[in-house]
């Protein structure tokens, strides 16, 4: 019988007693859900459900319905997580809290990342759930990239000190043992010196330290998971070594309890085994420490005081104490602590930290500065217009951890394999003790131990949950150092997937800066007159088009009047009355609305645009006055970013409001194979729906406003770093330099990164698949080859720092195509965070 689940809910939107009872009957359809009660003044709702689940049934009703909930999301730092069943324990147990939407937990950073519904489950009722199954959890602090990379240093170095004491215990165990097996001389020295009951004594006490001290871990987490059926790696390491230890003293103080035969004491692979396993685990602890260098480096570019200029004086104080609207002082060389606009001096500006931009920016009066940058000779004064967790840098750490968190596709298959992998490997152990036992030769008690313990301490699930999170960390955070950010971690798989890049024009292909370039006039009429006119309406606009025609008539010394009544139709043109005249300015299909015949300058249009200009119509009191043509020139990149996708095997193609003649002048220059042209603003994502009908997938590439339902729509959107924040916010991918190549390099990062994914997978499912039997015994019949539990500790740890060494290969990721003017020079990336002095 299901228990029932009361929660609440706060609700946003509600505004009247219509909105309660539409939410209200919403959710009393819902199945399994009862006791709906809505309340506006306090906006939240108390509803009964039957199951945890329901209440992301009730979230997605609510959002379909336009009254969303709200919802929070956390990261919780979580100690103890070994391997990936550890992982899907950790998803299982928060998963089912009630009001929890989303869990994404990451083995290779230690930490979960959960959605939630607020008023339904509170950052306590989290812990306790992960608590609940025996993790120590807490809530992850602001800086916590900083603390972790603290955290796994100082993890390593504990680790480091167990391995020593472990090693230094162990080494006299192994002598004693493997010396009188291998060697006879110092086999019968031992028994006439101290003996080989003394020796086995000596050998039980240096093992017990070495188990119940540096190996007491293994045990300690181990059988109490044991304990709850929910077996880990720890449970594997404690019920192998424990079985080797548990033989040997029975072998060494009851005796009597076994045949003559198998009396034999295995002291030196318990101990071995811990060794071998602390060695791996110091190893992996260094290795994830590395995982997360880019973000060290992001979080080593804030700085932490500034110079703020007050009352004619300038007073050093606190980063964190700056608000928007503080004046602040740059000098020479220090880096910017905050986003603002330079209201003194002048200066050359590196922002390769932050856009892989190798050349220095100038500024001046009225430019913007980003926090993080360095400023070069100069001193600087500026405005700071975002502090805090509102600037530039801080939104890329956040990006940045957020795609490190994500948990991608192809990770759905390694939580499905490793929910059982650890249960499957002791029943496997069991199995082969069995058989052993049955058929084995003499004495087949010795064999069926050491199969056993083999069978157990040789299966890995730790490079199984290592295996995708240590590559998306170190690639993405490759990414960011190459200015490409990773805005949603399943676009990383996304992105390799796709077949088609569409690319917006103005702003991505070309500088989206045009200037006005001819002006062609009808019969009879004066072009400084017309001119003038078409100008006053454009100054109404703001419009990248119309600031080129009002900047080319302005240059022509034309004065530009005052315009009244302006009207702008999107996508058509815009107009207003100018000195008593209705003066309009805009496309073919504008002037065919307004009836104006177009014929007179048909040509004339049809010739600028097959030279790839932008050619607009303008027509004074309903009469055609004159065609007009801008141009927005082409990227120098954007033809070598086009060739490069080519050779990546994409296709190319252009969505543009222009005129199929114009748009294909620029298609010819950069090399795109498709156009699709004369595209309204709200035409874009039938567009895309266009280009994908053979089925294949789609990226966009834009940078305006108009461009974000079409980033939204595409399987990828990218978004140009330089457009507006409503693209960037509805993009997967943001390019932060700008420049088309970026493009080129989001596609490498996303390709390497899967394969890096996937060759771990390899490794790490083969290792097991293959050696597993091996260790079972397999090849003993044929080839009367037994693998020993050591080797197979030894091959264990391998498993994990292999697939860890592999990911961080991801580091050493070269841009595909340097994000500068055209030249050879590779790009520069994020420096890597200094220690302090």
């Amino acid at each position: 019988m299901s228990r029932e689940i009361q929660a609440t809910l706060d609700i946003q939107g509600m505004s009247c007693a219509s909105c309660v009872g539409r939410v209200e009957r919403t959710l009393g359809a819902l199945d399994g859900v009862t006791g709906v009660s809505v309340n506006l003044a306090s906006e939240k709702a108390q509803v009964s459900v039957d199951a945890p689940r329901r209440l992301v049934d009730v979230a997605h009703a609510l959002e379909a319905l336009g009254y969303p909930p709200r919802t929070a999301t956390i990261t919780l730092n979580i100690a103890s997580m070994s391997c990936a069943s550890c992982v899907g324990r950790v998803d299982a147990a928060l998963a089912e809290v009630p009001g929890v939407l989303s869990v994404a937990v990451n083995l290779a950073a230690e930490n979960a990342r959960v959605e939630y519904l607020e008023g339904a489950v509170s950052p306590a009722d989290l812990v306790a759930a992960v608590a609940g199954i025996g993790y120590a959890a807490e809530i992850a602090e602001a800086d916590a990239s900083a603390s972790r990379a603290a955290r796994k240093s100082d993890e390593a170095n504990h680790l480091r000190r167990k391995v020593l004491v472990a090693t230094a215990l162990t080494l006299p165990v192994f002598v004693l043992e493997m010396g009188a097996h291998l060697i006879p001389a110092f086999h019968a020295l031992v028994e006439t010196s101290i003996g080989m009951r003394a020796s086995w004594i000596i050998q039980f006490v240096l093992a017990t330290l070495v188990l119940f001290g540096p190996g007491r871990q293994f045990f300690a987490k181990g059988f109490p998971a044991l304990m709850r059926a929910t077996p880990d790696m720890n449970s594997l390491v404690a019920l192998g070594t424990g079985a080797a230890w548990t033989y040997s003293v029975v072998a060494t103080f009851l005796p009597g309890f076994l045949p003559e035969g198998v009396r034999a004491v295995y002291f030196e692979a318990a101990a071995v085994i811990v060794v071998l396993i602390l060695v791996g685990r110091w190893l992996e602890a260094r290795a994830k420490g590395r995982t997360g260098a880019a973000i060290e480096a992001l979080l080593g570019l804030q700085v932490r005081t500034a110079r703020v200029v007050r009352g004619g004086t300038t007073v050093e104080t606190d980063v964190d104490a700056l608000a928007a609207g503080d004046v602040i002082l740059v000098r020479p060389g220090e880096r910017i602590p905050v986003d603002g606009e330079v209201v003194d001096g002048a200066s050359n500006v590196d922002e390769s930290m932050i856009t892989g931009e190798p050349v220095p920016v100038a500024k001046a009066t009225g430019a913007t500065v980003t926090g993080g940058t360095v400023n070069g000779t100069g001193s600087l004064t500026f405005r700071a217009t975002r502090v805090g967790a509102d600037t530039t840098l801080a939104q890329i750490i956040r990006m940045v951890e957020d795609a490190q968190g994500a948990k991608l596709p192809i990770q759905g298959l390694v939580d499905r394999v490793t929910l059982w992998f650890v249960p499957a490997v002791m029943a496997l152990a069991a199995l082969t003790v069995a058989v052993w036992l049955a058929v084995g030769p003499d004495p087949a008690l010795t064999f069926a131990l050491v199969a056993g313990v083999s069978v157990l301490i040789i299966a890995c699930p730790c490079a199984m949950g290592l295996a995708t999170p240590t590559s998306i960390m170190v690639g993405t955070g490759r990414a960011a150092e190459m200015g490409v950010l990773f805005r949603k971690g399943d676009a990383l798989q996304a992105l390799s997937e796709v077949d088609i890049v569409a690319l917006d024009k103005t702003g991505t292909l070309t500088e989206g800066q045009p200037t006005l370039t001819d002006v062609v006039v009808a019969d009879g009429l004066a072009r400084d007159e017309v001119l003038r006119l078409i100008a006053a309406v454009e100054a109404q606009s703001e419009h990248p088009i119309a600031e080129a025609i009002v900047r080319g008539a302005e240059a022509d010394g034309v004065e530009v009047p005052t315009a009244t009544g302006f009207q702008s139709v999107t996508g058509y043109g815009v107009s207003a009355v100018v000195e008593g005249r209705r003066v309009i300015v805009g496309a073919e299909r504008y002037m065919t609305r307004e009836n104006v015949d177009v014929g007179p300058l048909a040509d004339s249009e049809r010739d600028l645009a097959r030279r790839g200009r932008t050619a607009l119509f303008a027509a004074v009191d309903g009469v055609l006055a004159a065609v007009i043509a801008v141009a927005d020139p082409v990227k120098p990149s954007s033809r070598a970013a086009i060739a490069a996708l080519h050779d990546l095997g994409f296709k190319v193609a252009m969505i543009t409001g222009d005129q199929q003649d114009t748009a294909d002048a620029i298609a010819r220059e950069t090399g795109i194979d498709h156009v699709i042209a004369g595209v309204l603003p709200d035409g874009k994502v039938a567009a895309l729906d266009d280009l994908r009908a053979g089925g294949g997938k789609l990226a966009f590439v834009g940078d305006g406003i108009n461009d974000a339902p079409a980033l939204a729509h595409a399987d990828v959107g990218i978004a140009i770093g330089t457009g507006t924040d409503v693209a960037i916010e509805s993009a997967d991918v943001v390019l932060m330099s700008g420049d088309l190549r970026g493009v080129v390099n989001a596609v490498h990062v996303s390709r390497r990164t899967m394969s890096n994914i996937r060759q771990n997978l390899v490794w790490a499912f083969g290792y097991n698949v293959a050696l597993i039997p091996v260790a079972a015994g397999v090849l003993y019949p044929a080839f009367g080859l037994l693998l020993s539990p050591v080797f197979a500790a030894g091959a264990m740890a391998l498993s994990s720092v292999s697939v860890l060494t592999n990911a961080l290969r991801l580091r050493r990721l070269v841009p595909a195509l340097s994000e500068q003017a055209p030249g050879p020079a590779p790009a520069r990336t994020i420096p890597q965070a200094q220690p302090a002095e």
